[in-house]
């Protein structure tokens, strides 16, 4: 039995159907291949952040899919847990002041990732999704499509950063309440 399986296992009853979903994302079936899914599922599993959901994620994808998909996956998470925040920000305020000044933020792995561009730019349209940055997902979906993937594609990464995020939070129904200073 996989971590994967321990971890689908320990989803509450109440939530058994994402513990189903999370099955079927990550199936063979559907458009994505065998990188495009596992690296959008570990890129999601991090922007999720439930330590357990991680570990089972990058335990499984790392078995499944070469290590620099792994990598790129993981660059994307970090990437987009800062520019989400920062064009997220811009893009909630809508001041001019505020979107005419550079960024100044370093991401030169979006341009130069280990493995495919494309699959990169898809791992951080799926986190954009989880961080709820409409900026960042209109790019990256740009870029993606611009790149030769169809909606379809898009359509389940965005399935599985939703079904991954949905899973991190029915495992963190079942971690124990941090005990309240007196």
């Amino acid at each position: 039995m996989s971590a994967l399986d321990d971890l689908r296992d320990a989803i509450p009853e109440p939530a058994k159907d994402l513990k189903l979903n999370l099955q079927a994302v990550l199936s063979a079936d559907g458009p994505l291949s065998p990188a495009q899914r596992w690296g959008t599922a570990v890129a999601s599993a991090i922007a999720a952040r439930n330590p357990r959901l991680r570990a089972a994620v990058l335990a499984e994808a790392r078995a499944q899919v070469d290590g620099a998909v792994v990598d790129d996956a993981i660059a994307a998470a970090a990437l987009m847990g800062m520019n989400n925040v920062y064009y997220r920000f811009r893009h909630l305020i809508g001041r001019a002041s505020y979107t005419e000044k550079p960024a100044r933020l370093r991401m030169n792995r979006i341009a130069k990732p280990a493995g495919s561009k494309v699959d990169f730019e898809l791992f951080c349209l799926a986190v954009s999704a989880i961080n709820g940055c409409a900026t960042c997902l209109q790019a990256h979906e740009t870029v993606v499509l611009n790149g030769g993937l169809a909606d379809e594609q898009v359509h389940d990464a965005v399935r599985i950063a939703a079904v991954i995020h949905g899973a991190a939070v029915a495992l963190d129904l079942c971690e124990p309440e941090p005990a309240r200073g007196s």
